[in-house]
């Protein structure tokens, strides 16, 4: 890594070539940034230049929300099965979902419910969602659209991949590299920027710098990432510091009271859409854990009491949902913006059937749904079923690799598309490459 400062944070007029290479680098000129821009590696060809303005949004609902108590609801089952919640029209005829999300009912021709996904997945963690995979070996589709996206020309002044919320719940590079990890926010957001005392002309002196030293060999580096990508991280931290667009992009105090108010305690969907319209091609969410009460563990993971504790959760979730929605397809982003709302499995269709639990669902990766929105995809209509009591999909399921696909097809980029791993071996992206069905 380079820095152009001293212990003084100062610029060394005349520095040497030793002492340039002997600094450490981020804080070019004095400029702090995150770690997102530690390092870029040199990137895998990209046929598809609809990176440039396509995006998607991922909205992971930790825990394994109830598809019978939000989408896919079971009024003729028997009780034990069907709940305590009952459906409830929406804006698109013949097409069901509970009580509990009446703003999504008015919207639902702005959205593809699957109702047949299986998911392998048992425990609470979202590598299955991110990547396909159970085992963390594959790269997200974020770090994907990362390493496609930095292949040659000018660099970009936001990131290409974001996770906001729930830090514990972000899916790594894997043989990607470090340098096409998540950027995380969290309070590293507001050191985006110009710092105090640098002006443009300061920092037009520093930019010079660097391209008069341009003896540094360009290609030393190698799969651990040491000096990666040392050139396009040098350039995009300038390019974002010369804008300050993306700290501008991180901070909804920007937004009108408004939109905020419209939006509620779910800041972090608000946040996802300012990325999006910056231009980030990649959001990741996992809402955060606002206690939903004292019988209910996390948001969705309801072992006991879930009735109760989706009443706390649902209204909220609605309110954010319909929100973020609305609120891209008013600014014109819906159609190159794809949206998708999942958690790692359903829960089990009979309630209380977990020993030592009360009026709970138990995990059920058998049967489970995921919402689908904007990036061109045909929405208004519901994808397959599960059976009379939502316990199993009816006839070929849907899986999280079908969904990636057409997140991938959304974002350009060809689902048999290869990187090559640490060895040097082509990996296929996903390895059930077809699309959902009917999505367009």
């Amino acid at each position: 890594m380079l820095n152009l400062l001293t212990n003084r944070n100062r610029l060394c007029d005349g520095i040497s070539r030793r002492g340039f290479l002997r600094a450490g680098a981020l804080g070019v000129g004095g400029l702090a940034l995150p770690e997102l821009l530690r390092r870029r590696a040199h990137g895998a060809t990209a046929s598809n230049r609809a990176l440039a303005d396509r995006s998607i949004i991922m909205v992971y609902l930790n825990g394994g929300p109830s598809h019978l108590d939000m989408y896919d609801p079971k009024p003729l089952a028997p009780v034990e099965y069907r709940g305590e919640f009952s459906p409830i029209e929406t804006n698109v005829p013949g097409m069901q979902i509970s009580e509990m999300l009446p703003l999504q009912a008015r919207i639902a021709d702005k959205l593809a419910i699957i109702r047949n996904m299986k998911f392998l997945q048992q425990g609470h963690t979202p590598p299955e969602l991110n990547t396909g995979f159970l085992d963390g070996r594959r790269p997200s589709i974020g770090s994907v659209v990362s390493k496609l996206r930095s292949d040659g020309g000018r660099p970009a002044p936001m990131p290409s991949f974001v996770a906001l919320g729930d830090a514990n719940y972000v899916t790594g590079p894997a043989f990607l590299g470090t340098a096409h990890q998540a950027y995380q926010p969290g309070e590293k957001a507001g050191e985006l920027g110009l710092s105090q005392g640098i002006s443009l002309d300061r920092l037009g002196d520093r930019r010079q710098l660097l391209r008069s030293f341009d003896s540094l060999r360009r290609d030393i580096e190698d799969v651990r990432g040491s000096l990666a990508g040392m050139d396009a991280f040098t350039a995009q931290a300038l390019e974002m510091l010369t804008t300050n667009r993306a700290r501008d992009a991180f901070d909804i105090s920007r937004e009108p009271e408004s939109v905020r108010l419209r939006y509620g305690k779910g800041t972090e969907f608000l946040q996802a859409r300012r990325l999006v319209e910056a231009g980030v091609p990649v959001v990741t969410l996992t809402p955060r854990n606002r206690s939903p009460g004292p019988m209910c563990n996390g948001e969705w993971d309801h072992h006991d009491h879930i009735f109760r504790c989706l009443r706390t959760v649902l209204p909220q979730y609605d309110q954010s949902v319909h929100a973020l929605i609305t609120d891209l397809d008013e600014r014109g982003l819906l159609d190159r913006v794809g949206v998708v709302i999942w958690g790692e499995m359903g829960r089990s269709p009979r309630v209380g059937t977990q020993r030592g639990t009360v009026a709970g669902r138990d995990h059920w990766p058998d049967s489970g749904f995921a919402v689908m929105a904007g990036g061109g995809l045909t929405t208004g209509q519901v994808v397959g079923a599960t059976d009379a009591r939502g316990e199993r999909p009816v006839g070929r399921p849907n899986t999280p690799q079908n969904v990636l696909s057409t997140l991938y097809h959304v974002l350009g980029i060809d689902p048999e598309t290869t990187l090559p791993d640490r060895n040097g071996r082509p990996i296929y992206l996903l390895d059930d490459r077809r699309r959902v069905e009917g999505l367009g």
